[in-house]
Order: C-alpha cells, then sequence, then structure tokens
C-alpha cells in the first residue's frame, strides 16, 4: 500500500474518533462486534490508525495486535497506555501473511474503509491470505466503505459539485483524509461477497451510517445534538440489510472461513 497516512495521523483524533459522529459509529460497529467476541481469544487489528479500537478490544479480555502501515499512527496508539494484552506493530496489509506466516488468529478485524486502500486484485489476495491468518472456523469482521452512499450524494449536489455526486462508483477515487491524497476503491457488500466466496461464508451484513451521518458533515451537526441523537436512534433500529448498507457512509460485513 502507498500510502502512509503519516500525515493524517496528527489530526485523525480531533477530526473523526473524538466527534460526536465519529463516536456514534464506532459505537454502531462495537454494538455488532460485540457478538463475536464470545469464543475470541486472540485478535488480530490491520488498519489500526490511532489505537482505539484496539485499546477497546484490549479491555473486552482479548489479546490484541494491532498494526498499521504508518509509524506515526502506531506512536500516536501507544502513547495511550500500555495494556498487557495489546501489543502494537508497523506493517502493511498486503504483507500480513509474511509477517504472520507462524501465527494463527480467531478473528481479523479492519475498522472504517482500512480495506478501501486495496485495488480489487489486492483485494482478492488479502481474502486468500486472510484464510491462513485465521484459526478454524474464524471470522474476518470488516467496515468498508459502499459505491452508493446517500449522504455524499446529498452533500455534493447541495454544494452543486455535480462531477463528484457519484464519484465512489469510479474505478477508483482520490480522497484527502486529514491532507493526504489516497487512492480509494469502492466496494458495495455484493462485491466483497463475491471476491471473498470461495474462502469465505457470509454471515451479516448490516449498514453503519444509513441515518448518522458522514463525519466531515460535524460543523452542521455541532448545534443540533437532538436531530443527530434522533438520527442515530433510527440507526439503532435497523436489521441486518445488504440493500441498506450500500447507500450508508459504512458497513459492517462478517465472514466466517469455510
Amino acid at each position: 500500500m502507498a500510502t502512509s497516512f503519516d500525515k493524517a495521523a496528527e489530526n485523525y483524533d480531533e477530526t473523526f474518533t473524538h466527534t460526536q459522529i465519529g463516536k456514534m459509529q464506532r459505537d454502531l460497529v462495537y454494538t455488532e462486534l460485540s457478538k463475536h467476541l464470545t469464543a475470541v481469544q486472540n485478535l488480530l487489528e490491520i488498519n489500526c490508525g490511532t489505537g482505539e479500537d484496539a485499546i477497546w478490544l484490549a479491555q473486552q479480555n482479548v489479546t490484541v495486535t494491532a498494526t498499521d502501515i504508518s509509524p506515526k499512527m502506531i506512536e500516536v496508539a501507544k502513547a495511550k497506555g500500555n495494556f498487557r494484552n495489546l501489543n502494537f506493530k508497523t506493517a502493511d496489509i498486503n504483507l500480513l501473511a509474511t509477517i504472520f506466516e507462524a501465527e494463527t488468529f480467531d478473528l481479523v478485524f479492519s475498522n472504517f474503509g482500512g480495506l478501501n486502500c486495496l485495488s480489487k486484485s489486492e483485494l482478492e489476495k488479502f481474502f486468500e491470505n486472510a484464510q491462513d491468518l485465521l484459526s478454524e472456523n474464524g471470522k474476518l469482521i470488516l467496515v468498508i466503505m459502499p459505491k452508493n452512499t446517500l449522504w455524499e450524494q446529498f452533500y455534493f449536489l447541495a454544494k452543486a459539485k455535480f462531477s463528484t455526486v457519484f464519484r465512489r462508483k469510479r474505478e477508483r477515487v482520490i480522497a484527502t483524509v486529514d491532507g493526504e491524497n489516497v487512492t480509494t476503491y469502492y466496494y458495495n457488500p455484493k462485491d466483497i461477497v463475491n471476491l471473498a466466496k470461495a474462502n469465505f461464508e457470509t454471515i451479516t451484513v448490516k449498514p453503519i451510517g444509513f441515518f448518522v451521518p458522514p463525519s466531515y458533515l460535524e460543523p452542521f451537526f455541532k448545534n443540533k445534538k437532538g436531530l443527530l441523537g434522533f438520527l442515530n436512534q433510527l440507526e439503532q433500529r435497523i436489521k441486518s440489510s445488504t440493500s441498506l448498507s450500500k447507500y450508508a457512509d459504512h458497513y459492517i460485513i462478517v465472514l466466517q472461513k469455510r
């Protein structure tokens, strides 16, 4: 993966992790993730960013190995505290099979679009390698950005940026993340199911951010906590749905090793 995200590390917590919307979306992920932690003893997190999820997982009494391609992200994550059952490591997603050749995990977790940095061919390879990273009946739990996000389409329409309304439908997009240009690929749930089906069975797919807006709308909702809370309540009522997931900001997909 070419992008390092070192620049984004400086402001990521401020622009996403600690925002109202960021907390809401993360809590939605945790609600689903919690359902699959009962039998998990050791977990590999990829694109862990500033370590927020890794720390939460360690607090659930899971042994966590958390990786990110960015040394700066790992540096920020380590500064948040020491946990006996949490180890941070700088690692490229594309090299995981080599780095962890002698290890297996009960669960591999990726949050908030880290896998959207992989091209289709890289993603296919990831699913092939992930099978070897997992123990028997191991799971992949992935949070991915789809192609048809309604909030984004409405946002660009309101801004009269008509050429970017359907940008996610392009083969690849250059997105800006805290001042860093990132080559991004968007995948609907069916794309992931098809890429993974040789090695994984799909357990569930659920929207993350169908009613709750994307984090870049935080300034608009800053003084509208009542409205944001109402949208969050609506979000919590959504059941698993592949059809709604492709219109959300993200979706969570649970895959089990065949």
